[in-house]
């Protein structure tokens, strides 16, 4: 894979891509009904690959990794130990996979790498002086609890009925529907609490542990302070009022646990072979960790666009934010 194919190395050697980021077809106004079509339906698109994937990695751990709801009725030290089991497995698997093969044997080198630099392993603002030894221990130390908690009192209260829930016999088509409001929920959720994480109390009590990580990598995405954790999950709640099924719960906090490790791979393209090469671009959040102020959220709902905080990558936008920086005097 040649990265000038994709995009170009600036003065200061970071590398950006070509393509502006942009929301998709589905807020643009007049409505474009191909390009709506193309973007539900098409690859990659809405469904394929991730949330397609997610939701079949979903009815994976439903089906055969969670207990039967007639042993979560009793609560006990035994499924939930194994509710907590799976959830460690399941991040230090599929987090560990893209820092093996990104970080570990570095198969792509730094080919559009956005930061050039490797992880820091000499820096005391690291927990044990390590970037991917403190984000690791972040992320299973308490990103890994918080979700199996709130996995937990969902699942529990759909076993002991004190949760509304429907099945895909009952209501087909709200069972359907609700797994294509989960992504919604997700970035919504995640829009809301990260602003709030930005209230300089909040940033100095907890996402400040985040955004130690100038230059990510994929052990970042689930970094944060346990009250971050606590926000950032916090979405699940929503199930307690909205009809649903575990399924759908699994859905949104698997989400939640293992996509910010896509997101944070600092890498705009995953090649594979000698030429081939899959998007996997999540430089709009590249950008947030590297200026702070930016792109609070990500996909097709433009959040930030709404609230003047969105950088597509442009020097239009680069001088945008930098004159908001100005009239706010910093």
């Amino acid at each position: 894979m040649n990265e000038s194919d994709y995009g170009r190395e600036d003065a200061r050697g970071y590398w950006a891509p070509d393509k502006l980021i942009d929301y998709g077809p589905v807020f643009d106004w007049p409505p474009r009904p191909g390009a709506l079509a193309r973007f539900f339906f098409g690859y990659p698109g809405y469904f394929l690959p991730s949330n397609g994937l997610y939701a079949l990695l979903a009815v994976v751990i439903w089906i055969w990794l969670t207990p039967s709801l007639e042993t979560m009725a009793t609560l006990s030290p035994g499924w939930v130990l194994t509710v907590l089991a799976r959830n460690l497995v399941l991040a230090t698997v599929f987090i560990g996979a893209w820092h093996v093969w990104l970080y570990t044997f570095r198969k792509q080198g730094k080919v559009t790498k956005y930061n050039r630099d490797w992880p820091d392993v000499a820096s005391s603002k690291f927990t044990f002086n390590d970037q991917t030894r403190d984000n690791m221990f972040w992320s299973l130390a308490s990103g890994v609890p918080i979700w199996t908690a709130y996995e937990m009192l969902l699942l529990w209260g759909y076993a002991r009925g004190t949760v509304p829930m429907i099945t895909p016999s009952e209501s087909p088509l709200i069972f359907f529907l609700l797994f294509l409001v989960i992504p919604i929920i997700h970035e919504a959720g995640f829009f809301v609490a990260h602003r709030l994480l930005h209230w300089p109390p909040l940033y100095r009590i907890a996402h400040a542990v985040h955004h130690r990580n100038t230059n990510p990598g994929p052990w970042s995405g689930l970094s944060m302070h346990p009250l971050e954790h606590l926000l950032y999950f916090a979405p699940t709640l929503l199930f307690l009022v909205i009809p649903s099924h575990p399924l759908h719960v699994i859905n949104l906090i698997s989400r939640l646990g293992l996509a910010p490790s896509q997101g944070h791979t600092g890498f705009d393209r995953i090649a594979f072979g000698r030429k081939g090469s899959v998007d996997s671009s999540y430089y709009a959040h590249y950008l947030h960790h590297r200026y702070f102020e930016v792109n609070y959220a990500d996909g097709m709902i433009p959040l930030d666009r709404w609230f003047g905080s969105f950088h597509d990558g442009s020097p239009e936008a680069h001088e945008r934010m930098l004159e908001r920086r100005k009239r706010r005097g910093v």
